[in-house]
């Protein structure tokens, strides 16, 4: 695996999580919860890839349990696109399905309230969309 900052994004109408790795990546944590709505939204991404220069973006990307599209999967692939218009770093899509869910369970099994931890969701989501993203980057290597 190249070394290099990998960023997830988990979008949202209202918030979005956003998870980073270090060069190697072996950790992923969460990095912020940005406010979807914010006018200053990508001057804050901005910010975010000028301190960690990451080489790819991983961004979630929702279906249907089904595996078909919806609504919220073309809100993604909008943002997806304006990232990619403005800072020219390749976008890798993840199958985020259940990844808020699985958030959500792992903070309860930590004894976080979830409801309480809707920020905190959002940023554990991110992780696992970076997490699956790096796995799949280590297992494309491999063959």
């Amino acid at each position: 695996m190249r070394p290099g900052r990998r960023v997830a994004f988990d979008y949202g109408d209202v918030r979005i999580g956003v998870a980073i790795c270090d060069q190697d990546g072996i950790l992923a944590t969460p990095l912020a919860t940005l406010a979807a709505n914010d006018k200053k939204l990508f001057d804050l991404i901005a910010q975010i890839f000028m301190e960690y220069e990451p080489i790819t973006i991983y961004l979630g990307k929702p279906l249907h349990l089904s595996g078909a599209i919806g609504a919220a999967t073309h809100k993604v692939e909008n943002f997806g696109a304006q990232l990619e218009s403005r800072f020219k770093i390749p976008i890798v899509y993840i199958d985020e399905r259940l990844t808020s869910v699985s958030a959500a369970r792992a903070l309860r099994e930590a004894g976080r309230n979830a409801k309480n931890a809707k920020n905190l969701i959002d940023g554990v989501a991110a992780v696992a969309i970076l997490e699956q993203g790096l796995n799949l980057e280590k297992n494309r290597d491999k063959q």
